[in-house]
């Protein structure tokens, strides 16, 4: 048997790069497939190949012929097989197959053994390839569909079943409810235990794919059969008090579920598709804690900057971004830092995501009239100090907003747009009068939210020309990092991505008396951009390259999400 050196040399590995891969094994406790993959100096299918011809393991490209046992599927749970990208496809005369992309790995290959009391006979393939198998294996399986179908079925009231749920339930406590009921329940506990911010529902013709948006990225979840599609949206709709007869048009609703002691606020929308249904699910923890300041993720210079402008006692401070990039907490944040013993602070939001100490609340209600406009025009006759805005929409709202700013009140706000220069471009795009927006505005911060590298399965390892080429792209000199870079290499604590939690980017514009005059001139976003820049501003992508240096993010992270900021 040819020795496993010449294997991989023969795969294309020098024997240099051999040497290199085995002495950081060493210095670092990973294996040596592992380091090798770190490094790219082989493909994932040369390095199983040649691993399966030293082991006399059997290798397969495709896994597209094989077909699980459900037996298979009912005894391992999907966690697990996601987890470890393994799965058992075949037991006969003791020995049960496990395909697997980690040969070397072989603590999930004992517990299979218990499992199955058998022997293990490792089956190699890609990544790609298990993964896939895995997705068609657990498509038709989810715990406690088939009783709740049943359930149904013997019932035969979706309806009835589905309004026996109560207001305000603790999604915990399943005992004696409905099947139906307790699945959903089970959905929503998994997905706040995973820090899930949306649930999706999506119907397919064959199956609905349930979905959850973890730092900012969608994962697909145990699918569930189609024959339940109709039974789950009646009862979300049911949850958020909608018309389950109402199939043919979109509807929101709202509601509020328990998970022991806390509650989470729960915005429901429903839309028809041709599939069928279509519900989303955007969970808010109302007992979440605040971020201060100094917890957000701003640089020293920007820290001090909202500490400052933040004291003010007039003026309008902007945040913008696109939906679900930290705005809110940066605007709570820097209400965190207003004395409210000292001052009267009001906010009218849509909705009103956390509870505020000391600061009265009012959510947006435009059935009964009250809009963003309406609500802070009656502000002024509260006797405010401060205001917060959730956002500034249309002319109305940017007209009394900057009128409130003007007339001695500090004004916290949001508003829509790629970058800090085009938020001021956009309100004279929207009418305002360009004195009107260069008087009022002091702040102006645009962001967006980057996954941060997994604490878990962190690595350090030195660049190579695909990193450096990144790195270039944001204007990052590959040297400045030491000729290293750290990623994740994906692991069971982070659903394999190689990142888990966010942090903030920033780019934060004051309004100086150079900017001040361009604006009065008609000065457009990109001559606003350079002139900011001349006087210091750091753009959204300088601050993640801060980022990447610090370690705390890659550059696939920041190249993400700054696609249109090219500063």
């Amino acid at each position: 048997m040819a020795s496993l050196s010449d294997l991989l040399v023969e795969a294309g590995l020098t024997r240099e790069r051999l040497e290199e891969c085995r002495r950081l094994a060493a210095d670092s406790g990973d294996s040596l497939d592992r380091v090798i993959q770190q490094r790219e100096y082989l493909s994932e299918q040369a390095l199983l190949r040649a691993y399966a011809m030293h082991l006399g393991f059997e290798y397969r490209e495709s896994l597209e012929d094989i077909t699980v046992p459900p037996a298979f599927v009912h005894k391992v749970p999907v966690q697990f097989a996601r987890n470890y990208n393994l799965i058992a496809v075949e037991q006969s005369d003791g020995v049960l197959k496990v395909a697997t992309c980690a040969p070397l790995d072989p603590h999930p290959m004992d517990d299979l053994s218990a499992l199955y009391d058998s022997d293990i006979e490792p089956l190699l393939a890609p990544r790609q390839e298990i993964t896939q198998l895995i997705g068609r294996a657990y498509r038709h399986k989810a715990d406690g569909v088939d009783e709740a179908l049943a359930d149904v079925a013997e019932d035969g009231d979706i309806a009835g079943l589905a309004e026996s749920i109560e207001e305000g339930e603790d999604v915990l406590d399943t005992s004696n409810k409905a099947p139906i009921i307790k699945l959903v329940n089970t959905i929503l506990f998994q997905a706040l235990k995973l820090r899930a911010s949306d649930v999706h529902f999506h119907p397919y013709p064959d199956r609905m794919q349930v979905r959850f948006r973890i730092d900012g990225i969608l994962y697909d979840m145990d699918p569930i059969p189609r024959k339940a599609l109709e039974a789950i949206v009646s009862r979300v709709k049911v949850m958020g008090k909608m018309d389950i007869a109402e199939r043919r048009l979109p509807q929101d609703g709202r509601a509020t579920i328990k998970i022991g002691d806390g509650e989470v606020d729960v915005r429901i929308s429903s839309v028809p598709t041709t599939q069928g249904e279509r519900i989303v699910m955007r969970l808010l923890d109302k007992t979440a804690r605040l971020y201060s300041i100094g917890e957000i993720g701003l640089s020293a210079r920007n820290e001090a900057m909202l500490r400052e402008y933040s004291a003010y006692n007039h003026g309008i401070i902007l945040v913008t971004g696109p939906t679900g990039s930290g705005k809110t907490t940066t605007l709570y944040a820097a209400l965190t830092e207003v004395d409210t013993t000292e001052k009267n602070v009001l906010t009218i939001e849509d909705p009103a995501e956390y509870s505020l100490p000391g600061i009265s609340q009012v959510q947006v209600n435009a059935k009964k009239g009250l809009t963003f406009a309406s609500g802070l025009r009656s502000f002024l006759r509260q006797d405010p100090d401060v205001m917060m805005v959730g956002e500034i929409r249309d002319l109305e709202t940017a007209e009394v907003a900057i009128r409130a700013a003007l007339t001695g009140h500090l004004v916290f706000s949001t508003v829509h747009t790629n970058d800090a220069p085009s938020t001021v471009t956009r309100l004279v795009d929207q009418g305002v009068e360009p004195y009107l927006v260069s008087s009022s505005i002091v702040l102006v911060i645009a962001q967006r939210l980057v996954r941060t590298i997994c604490k878990h399965c962190r690595t350090i390892v030195p660049m190579t020309d695909e990193w450096a080429a990144k790195c270039r792209k944001l204007a990052l000199n590959p040297d400045d990092l030491g000729g290293q870079i750290a990623f994740g290499t994906g692991c069971q604590e982070c659903f394999n991505s190689g990142y888990a939690g966010r942090t903030a980017i920033y780019e934060f514009m004051e309004m100086t008396e150079e900017l001040r005059t361009l604006v009065m001139n008609g000065s457009n976003a990109t001559q606003l951009k350079k002139k900011a820049v001349e006087g210091g501003m750091i753009s959204l992508r300088a601050d993640g390259v801060d980022k990447i240096r610090s370690r705390q993010t890659t550059p696939d992270e920041v190249l993400r999400v700054t696609q249109l900021d090219m500063g």
